[in-house]
């Protein structure tokens, strides 16, 4: 398994560590932000990352049958994670604001579901796929990100496993601190497009 140091390290040689003034999908500020999609476009790194985040899950998690991952951030990091433990890997998309199975995908009723994500800051994805597994009558067994920014502060309960845990200060819009109020605020994600 990679150490925190070598992940990180990681993340800056493929500039998927950003800094400047963002807008997270969740609606807060940060002064970082991680660009995942940047690690990935690199697959020989990537591979590392997701290498040493399939063992930690294997050792955690002895009971998965599906690998479930939100749009779009996290469909190739559980695309990889599924082929690295061989799990078939499915992905849930906004439709008017909810995620929902498209594209014939299914999730059997009692299956043991693993969601994967790239980061997770808040939780609120995942709390959304896990509802969309409720319904669908399967369990959520956990939590796997490459990025956890939660610093325990999350809306999920259960155990995130990631392969590096980031504290990155996140602000409510009328809550800046001065280092950002005259930087222009970006909004890299994808929810929302």
């Amino acid at each position: 398994m990679l150490l925190y140091k070598e992940s990180l390290e990681i993340l800056k040689e493929t500039n998927a560590l950003l800094e400047g003034h963002f807008i997270l999908s969740s609606g807060f500020h940060s002064s970082q932000y991680v660009q995942c999609a940047q690690l990935l476009s690199k697959p020989d790194k990537a591979k590392k990352i997701c290498e040493s985040l399939a063992e930690k899950i294997l050792n955690e998690f002895k009971n998965i049958d599906i690998i479930l991952s939100p749009a779009m951030g996290g469909i190739i990091i559980g695309y990889e994670i599924g082929k690295l433990i061989k799990k078939e890997t499915i992905f849930s998309e906004r439709v008017e604001g909810n995620f929902i199975l498209r594209r014939s995908f299914n999730i059997p009723l009692k299956s043991n579901v693993l969601i994967v994500e790239d980061v997770i800051t808040t939780g609120k994805s995942s709390l959304e796929c896990k509802n969309l597994v409720n319904k669908l009558g399967g369990t959520v067994v956990g939590y796997a990100c490459i990025i956890d920014r939660t610093k325990g502060s999350s809306q999920i309960k259960e155990k995130i496993i990631s392969q590096i845990e980031l504290n990155i200060p996140i602000y409510e819009k009328d809550k800046l601190p001065d280092s950002l109020i005259n930087i222009k605020a970006v909004k890299p994600g994808s929810r929302g497009l």
